[in-house]
């Protein structure tokens, strides 16, 4: 209900206000457990994506969005966890496992769960060569991965600014990817290198992102 509610408020606001681009909805998945990958270019990411995306998609968001006080933390703690994120604590020592698990929890029932393989947001604009967690999910849950490229959201919510601007931005959904051929094999580290490495491949094509530390 309280995603409705939220999905219901925001997203009229955000097409009316920034008028986004988005295309490729009929790549995610009807039904069954999904994996949404990301370049990662501003902190309204994690909102986008899930209010462009025609299933929910959970997230996993720094606890400290749900530690804030006053009128303006309990708006954010009600925005963030209406649309499926979830907090996680990044300086806990088993924060990496913990995410995977949690990742895996929502991935097990069916649903699906957005992940940024380059590990935080670009600071240059740039794309990072992903981390391997997002080959483990998608080998362990054996579950397609759907690449995403937004871009123009980093003007929304530039790098260290305090509050949003209006500005265009576009989400495209890309096919789903598969491998089969490597199935089983999530825990060994050349499968999982070369799945991640597809992943951030189409992701480089779609976003049009010069590469950085490939």
């Amino acid at each position: 209900m309280l995603y409705r509610v939220v999905r219901s408020v925001l997203k009229p606001l955000f097409w009316l206000t920034c008028r986004p681009v988005v295309t490729g909805l009929e790549n995610v998945p009807a039904t069954g457990a999904f994996i949404i990958a990301s370049n990662h270019l501003s902190f309204i990411d994690s909102m986008v994506i899930p209010l462009a995306s025609p299933r929910q998609v959970g997230y996993l968001a720094k606890a400290e969005y749900w530690q804030g006080s006053g009128v303006s933390g309990w708006l954010v703690r009600k925005m963030f966890t209406g649309l499926g994120a979830m907090p996680v604590d990044r300086q806990a020592s088993r924060s990496a496992q913990l995410a995977l698990d949690t990742a895996m929890g929502v991935l097990r029932q069916g649903r699906g769960f957005g992940i940024y393989p380059e590990g935080t947001r670009s600071r240059d604009g740039r794309l990072a060569r992903g981390k391997t967690g997002v080959a483990w999910l998608a080998l362990t849950a054996d579950c397609p991965v759907v690449p995403v490229a937004v871009t123009g959201t980093d003007r929304i919510q530039p790098v260290d600014a305090r509050w949003p601007r209006l500005q265009r931005f576009t989400v495209t959904f890309g096919e789903p990817l598969t491998f089969p051929e490597y199935a089983g094999m999530a825990g060994k580290g050349v499968p999982r290198r070369i799945v991640t490495d597809r992943i951030m491949e189409r992701i480089a094509e779609m976003s049009g992102q010069e590469k950085a530390g490939w």
